[in-house]
């Protein structure tokens, strides 16, 4: 039997090239201004881009870092996590959240997520809470808030710290407020395709608590408030003034390109139930109160590898975040989990698939998208016809 053709993709998965070349100007204009100052680690393009970041986290304190990987491991540092805490989080995210925890010999509790929304259950994590708990991590998977008004009652009754992950979520928003401003520290990611990017690695964290924020601000380098004199045992976790100045060119058009990632999830639903499809794909939904800034636009279906395989011969890119969940990762097995034990978890893994959103993306490659998509359930149902 011949070997399948894979068409060539239509269009990409994500187009940094189509973003980079509206304002390509500005982002040369500020490397060059970095380049000519010869100023490459913190100072003042650090500085500038954490004031103007203050607006957008709802956050007194935030300060720039390495990586949002490193943003979680300097939260999890300033609130003393040490060696045999209990860190409760959950197993379907990137491998950062809990590489983090257990980085510094803490344990992770995992618990399993809500199935309508991917994030965490907050009646589990209520559950998980005991005396060992010293963090709660909830993830805003996606660019969708976790339900945190559960999760901060919760962890208030045992004075438990809440840590929330933003990666993917800047500019997201639950009961009005900017998610990461809520619990005790926000961690944030400036992955080149987060919905604000830079050019490499970045990150930041955000607090409104100043004992907190004076913890941060010192272990990201290296522990140090005065040269050469150390307060803490740090890491070296600095935000590049490069990376900055870019950060600081896209982040005048977050709201702007956050809106037409909203248009797209928008038209994607629409497109959908056009083709009646909402309840074989499943697309995401906003629930009441909370502002979905769709760093990916992710449905779920029983089928997927066979969606997946039928979009990829159309020249149809697709991704999925994430195919295993954490709790049975390798590197995770010491914490003795099974299968079966987060069941909600393990089925995200088996039916998550992320189409392309961003905002340069046009209503006619949506159309291209989700035709293709009914075009497969076409035949489905027709398959299913003829086995009768």
């Amino acid at each position: 039997m011949a070997p399948t053709t894979v068409a060539t993709s239509q269009f990409p998965f994500l187009d940094l090239k189509a973003q980079y070349a509206t304002i390509r100007a500005e982002i040369t204009a500020a490397v060059t201004r970095v380049l000519e100052s010869q100023h490459f680690i913190l100072g003042p393009e650090v500085a500038a881009l954490e004031e103007e970041l203050k607006p957008t986290t709802g956050c007194r304190y935030v300060y720039g870092c390495a990586s949002g990987s490193d943003a979680l491991l300097l939260a999890l540092m300033a609130l003393g996590i040490k060696p045999g805490d209990e860190v409760i989080a959950p197993p379907f995210t990137f491998v950062a959240t809990i590489g983090a925890i257990e980085r510094l010999g803490a344990r992770t509790v995992f618990v399993d997520i809500d199935p309508g929304t991917f994030n965490v259950c907050p009646k589990l994590v209520a559950k998980a809470i005991t005396g060992k708990t010293k963090a709660v991590i909830p993830v805003h998977l996606f660019g969708l808030s976790a339900d945190l008004a559960p999760i901060m009652e919760a962890a208030g009754k045992y004075e438990v710290p809440v840590i929330e992950d933003a990666a993917q979520a800047i500019g997201a928003r639950y009961k009005e407020k900017p998610v990461g401003s809520i619990g005790a520290i926000g961690c944030y990611s400036f992955f080149p395709s987060k919905n604000l990017g830079g050019a490499g690695d970045g990150g930041i964290v955000s607090t409104n608590d100043p004992a907190i924020a004076d913890a941060l601000k010192v272990l990201r380098t290296h522990g140090s408030k005065t040269k050469y004199r150390y307060e803490l045992l740090g890491i070296n976790s600095r935000l590049d003034a490069l990376q900055a100045a870019i950060l600081r060119v896209k982040a005048k058009y977050l709201d702007a390109w956050t809106e037409g990632r909203r248009r797209n999830a928008d038209r994607y639903r629409e497109l959908f139930k056009k083709y009646g499809l909402e309840r074989k794909v499943n697309p995401p939904t906003e629930p009441a109160g909370s502002r979905h800034v769709y760093n990916q636009f992710t449905i779920r279906v029983e089928r997927r590898e066979a969606l997946r395989a039928h979009l990829q011969q159309d020249g149809i890119p697709t991704e999925i975040y994430y195919p295993y969940p954490l709790h049975l990762q390798p590197a995770f097995a010491y914490l003795r989990y099974r299968e079966g034990s987060l069941p909600h978890a393990e089925t995200a893994a088996r039916e998550v698939l992320s189409f392309p959103n961003y905002p340069e993306l046009t209503e006619d490659q949506q159309q291209v998208i989700v035709s293709a998509v009914a075009r497969f359930f076409s035949h489905v149902s027709v398959g299913a016809e003829k086995e009768k």
